[in-house]
Formats: C-alpha cells, sequence, structure tokens
C-alpha cells in the first residue's frame, strides 16, 4: 500500500476553508446519516456544512448544539438551489469543487492535484445526484469503487486533505471538553468550573 500524500502548507499561511455540501437530503429517510455527515466534517476539520434537499432545521440544530457544547467555529446554513450555488462557485473561480462518489478517481491520487489555495467544496451525495455534479465538480474522487458509506468516504477524505488536527487550538471554547484516556471517560465540564 502506497503512503498517503503529505502537503506542505506555508507558514503563516491561513488554510483554504473547506465546505462540506449535502446533496439531496431527506428528512425522515436520511436525518441520522446527514446528522452524522455535519459531525464528521466537524470533527475532521471542515468550516461549514451547507445542507440541501429537504429543509430540517433538526439538522442545523444538532450541529449548532454540538459546536456550542464541544467548541470551535464550525457553520451550518441550508441552500434551496444547491446546483446554482454550485455553478456560481465553478463560474466565479473561488472554490474548488470535489465531488465525493464512487464512480470517480482513486483519492490517493486526487488529493495531490487539489489546489490548496482557495476554498475547497467536497460534495456528498444522496439519492440521485444530479449529473451536472459530474460535469461542474473539478474532481469527481473516489473512496473505493464499491457501494459504502457517505461519512465513511467524507472521513477518509478529510482526514487524508486536512491531515492531524490541533484540537487544542480548533475547538476552543467549549463547554465540555473530553480528555483522551486510555480506560474510561475523562470529561470536564467547563460551565461548573
Amino acid at each position: 500500500m502506497r503512503p498517503l500524500p503529505t502537503h506542505d502548507v506555508m507558514e503563516g499561511a491561513e488554510p483554504a476553508k473547506i465546505s462540506v455540501l449535502r446533496l439531496g437530503h431527506r428528512r425522515e429517510r436520511d436525518k441520522r446519516i446527514t446528522s452524522h455527515l455535519g459531525l464528521t466534517a466537524r470533527a475532521f476539520g471542515a468550516d461549514r456544512i451547507v445542507l440541501s434537499g429537504e429543509e430540517d432545521p433538526s439538522a442545523l440544530e444538532t450541529w449548532e448544539s454540538v459546536t456550542r457544547r464541544f467548541g470551535g467555529h464550525f457553520q451550518s446554513s441550508y441552500e434551496p438551489k444547491p446546483m446554482s450555488w454550485l455553478r456560481s462557485k465553478s463560474k466565479s473561480g473561488d472554490a474548488t469543487i470535489v465531488h465525493l462518489t464512487m464512480y470517480g478517481e482513486p483519492w490517493r491520487d486526487c488529493i495531490p492535484k487539489v489546489p490548496r489555495e482557495k476554498e475547497v467544496i467536497v460534495v456528498v451525495g444522496g439519492t440521485k445526484v444530479p449529473a451536472e455534479t459530474f460535469e461542474i465538480a473539478d474532481f469527481n474522487v473516489s473512496v473505493g469503487n464499491q457501494p459504502h458509506s457517505e461519512v465513511a468516504a467524507l472521513a477518509v477524505f478529510l482526514d487524508a486533505w486536512v491531515g492531524p488536527l490541533d484540537e487544542t487550538s480548533r475547538f476552543r471554547g467549549s463547554e465540555i471538553e473530553v480528555l483522551p484516556s486510555p480506560k474510561g471517560k475523562v470529561v470536564i465540564n467547563h460551565e461548573e468550573e
């Protein structure tokens, strides 16, 4: 197995923003998967998640609640016209669009090609991804060419793209802090201090 590609970020340079677009959310059918996509995006270093499909305030509330309790500056919003939004981002050249799909090119080959100077929008599909998504995307990226979880694909991509997180600085301002422990649970509640 080949080692993962490494990326050097210029010292002192502000890292590019990472957004995750969840296409085609269905409130009842997808609520757990969509919720987990947002939690994974936050935990693995994305700056925001954009929900599309059926409007679902409960998903946005979950992500905002977790961010408030566990810290950081993760944002979430709803986009009623995701394809128009992607088209405008593509035409402006302000963002690189990465579409996670089992039909794409291998992620280990694609990641070194994705520019790091501008925002990256990671598109994670739901049911019936519009064919236009494959055309708009700068990179159609596969984490394996087999059916699998979109949450797993997002985690693998972000881990390889972002690399290790400095959780101390990234998740500042938390009400709750979980400390690493070889056994048991160690939790600090900053609200009780």
